[in-house]
């Protein structure tokens, strides 16, 4: 595989409209982005016009991006104990899947949701419920994408036999597979420091949930340390998990053809270094 044709990028911003997105990663010479079709922290979602889609479509044939992936809101939590924000959050969830479809985005990227102190079966099963709702909205080659967590607070999706829960309760109705930050499964306690630690993992997540599940990842380093179940990223080589781990990605041939998006702090100018890094290693 070329350089070129690597899935390397960032998550950038759509600031001014989405169509900025593109022109950002195009910058920072990414080949592939992730963004927000929506601000992430309002639970009332932006509306596309036939102008923003016509935008984005001669500013995607500009850019020549592939594989792009959005991700959705914060305040979304499809396993939420509490039925007045289970709605909101079902509701804002499929806003988000038809703005994916019109935008013809690959992946819409999503954590599972928190029980919030309730029971995590409960808080499971709702997830599963909830994705089968949106069923009749999933057009294209749009792919939902659970994102391993760091299982922070009450946050569920943080052990691969819970997102095989999720994965089994819905393949045969949806297009489902996993998005892996590197952050959050190192401080869940996956160790992937080294290549024979990758290894293990790797084959860890083959054995409970099936590497043809596997679509994406989030590239970021951790400031905390294993296990500690805390979400703080680092930009690449400067935390807990080092840049043996980066390396490892981008030439194991189970890992190499993946999307990867940053999410590292630091912005474009860092971005683009890290890009060009991983690059080399490839």
């Amino acid at each position: 595989m070329s350089h070129s044709n690597l899935l390397l990028g960032a998550h950038t911003s759509a600031a001014g409209g989405v169509y900025r997105a593109l022109l950002e990663g195009k910058k920072i010479g990414a080949t592939t982005i992730q963004f927000f079709t929506s601000n992430q922290k309002q639970w009332k979602g932006r509306q596309f016009t036939t102008n923003d889609i016509e935008l984005w479509q001669s500013t995607l044939k500009e850019t020549n991006l592939t594989h792009l992936m959005s991700h959705d809101s914060y305040l979304i939590n499809l396993g939420c104990p509490n039925q007045e924000n289970l709605l909101k959050s079902r509701q804002a969830f499929q806003e988000e899947v038809i703005r994916c479809t019109q935008l013809g985005i690959n992946y819409l990227n999503f954590h599972p949701g928190a029980s919030l102190g309730e029971d995590v079966q409960k808080c499971l099963d709702s997830i599963v419920e909830s994705l089968l709702l949106v069923r009749p909205f999933i057009q294209g080659n749009l792919r939902l994408l659970l994102e391993a967590t760091a299982g922070q607070g009450t946050s569920v999706g943080h052990k691969f036999e819970q997102l095989a829960y999720i994965i089994n309760g819905v393949k045969d109705e949806l297009p489902i597979g996993v998005c892996i930050d590197t952050c959050h499964i190192f401080v869940a306690g996956y160790d992937i420091r080294t290549s024979s630690a990758w290894d293990f993992t790797l084959k860890e997540f083959d054995r409970i949930i099936g590497l043809p599940y596997l679509y994406a990842f989030h590239i970021n380093d951790s400031s905390k340390d294993l296990g500690s179940r805390v979400d703080r990223h680092q930009p690449l080589g400067e935390g807990k998990i080092g840049w043996e781990s980066f390396e490892f990605l981008m030439k194991d041939s189970r890992t190499r053809h993946l999307p990867k998006y940053l999410e590292t702090p630091g912005g474009v100018d860092l971005w683009e270094k890290e890009i060009q890094k991983l690059k080399e290693f490839a």
